[in-house]
């Protein structure tokens, strides 16, 4: 008995046909190594530009990394700090300068949370309203390294399909 009801269940969605199939699959932009490698690009030039040494971290939308540059006479320390600042912008879908500002502001809870780190320079890159990965600096002061990721993130715009 229970053998008919699963094939009939099963009967009942394929006859469905591809609406109810489509239904279940989303399509959704991603973040390619090319992308990545653009993206790194006009933050390293930016960088440079203004003498800084940074670590340049690109991950996918899940946080995985997807490329890393460490500019000449960079701390070493700033590896760890690029990564987990690009991190925090990718899988909370916000700067990470926001959780830097609520520890500023208090909420020292902030820092409790699973794969946050408080620090600013971790910035999301958008296309089409959704975050599809994220960029972080980290090596030289607060701002600069935003503004570096920020140049970043911002060529994420010109990306198509």
């Amino acid at each position: 008995m229970k053998k008919h009801v699963v094939f009939a269940a099963v009967a009942l969605g394929l006859a469905a046909g591809p609406a109810l199939v489509h239904a279940q699959l989303m399509e959704k932009t991603a973040l390619t190594l090319d992308g990545a490698k653009k993206i790194a690009a006009v933050a390293e030039t930016k960088a440079k530009a203004e003498g800084a040494r940074v670590v340049i971290a690109v991950v996918d939308e899940g946080g995985s990394l997807l490329l890393l540059e460490r500019l000449d006479d960079t701390q070493v320390a700033s590896v760890n700090v690029g990564i987990d600042k690009a991190r925090t912008a990718a899988i909370y879908r916000r700067p990470s300068k926001v959780f830097e500002d609520q520890v500023k502001n208090g909420r020292v809870s902030a820092l409790a949370l699973h794969g946050a780190v408080a620090l600013q320079g971790g910035v999301p890159i958008i296309v089409d309203g959704k975050v599809i990965g994220a960029i972080g600096v980290s090596g030289e002061t607060p701002q600069q390294d935003e503004d570096i990721a920020t140049a970043g993130a911002a060529i994420a715009a010109s990306f198509t399909k």
